[in-house]
């Protein structure tokens, strides 16, 4: 049988192409299929480079002893750095939703526009709200001592969504807001851009800031967002944290910042 194989983030760059259709004897798990791309990796490839990834199928997360169909997407996703929405090339930002007088807003979006994040927060507020909480982050000039010229952002789209969205919602059912959006940038983005926006509203502060902590914590852990730092004196894409437990399908190895 056939699988089609997509490495993200710094494996893309490892394995030297975004894509390749791999021929399995049937019944192939994951766990048997990462370690046939191990024993053929090429030479640039770091020996320990596909632990401590998670993998998808089919944009769906997936655990080392799922078995593999014909013609299964399946996804290699290094420890993420990052986030309706708008696709590739997009002519528009994405926009907040429009929201009655009545009922909750949960929603996530991918943009390539700039993030407009009055706009986002003057959306999210109810006359019911005591309190909305802002996220904004944006890029820095620098990291670690290096000046930074530009970001570049790369996701898993299908899946990126799928769990910011997923996020949203677990974030009004744990803490009790009202209100979650999460909007994430992709492409190229210079200093001072807003990167990720996570507005919070709800009756009370409290509730919202805990929300607005655990959804940006969360979010960097497992949605499949990759950065790639441009320095002036080099590139590297960004370390990413460690998936949390059951996620990564293989133990993890020191992060990849080379």
């Amino acid at each position: 049988m056939w699988v089609r194989v997509i490495p993200f983030g710094v494996l893309k760059d490892w394995l030297g192409a975004p894509a390749a259709t791999v021929e399995l004897p049937a019944g192939t798990t994951v766990a048997e299929l990462l370690e046939q791309l191990s024993g053929s990796r090429p030479a640039r490839l770091p020996e320990r480079a596909l632990r401590g990834i998670a993998v998808s199928v089919n944009a769906e997360f997936a655990t080392s002893a799922q078995v593999l169909c014909q013609g299964d997407e399946v996804g290699l996703l290094p420890p993420v750095s990052g986030g309706s929405a708008a696709g590739p090339g997009a002519a528009r930002p994405a926009e907040p939703p429009v929201e009655g007088d009545a009922g909750p807003t949960v929603a996530a979006a991918l943009t390539r526009q700039p993030i407009d994040a009055q706009r986002w927060i003057a959306a999210a507020k109810r006359g019911e709200d005591g309190a909305v909480v802002v996220f904004d982050g944006i890029v820095r000039n620098n990291t670690r001592g290096r000046e930074t010229l530009y970001l570049e952002y790369e996701a898993y789209e299908e899946l990126a969504r799928k769990q910011m969205g997923t996020l949203a919602g677990e974030a009004r059912a744990r803490f009790g807001v009202r209100h979650v959006i999460m909007v994430h940038r992709l492409g190229r983005l210079e200093v001072g851009e807003t990167s990720v926006l996570i507005v919070v509203a709800s009756a009370h502060r409290a509730e919202a800031f805990e929300a607005c902590r655990w959804l940006i914590d969360t979010l960097k852990k497992t949605v499949p967002i990759w950065k790639k730092e441009i320095f002036v004196d080099g590139t590297v894409w960004a370390a990413g944290e460690p998936y949390p437990a059951g996620m990564a399908v293989t133990p993890p190895e020191a992060a990849h910042d080379e």
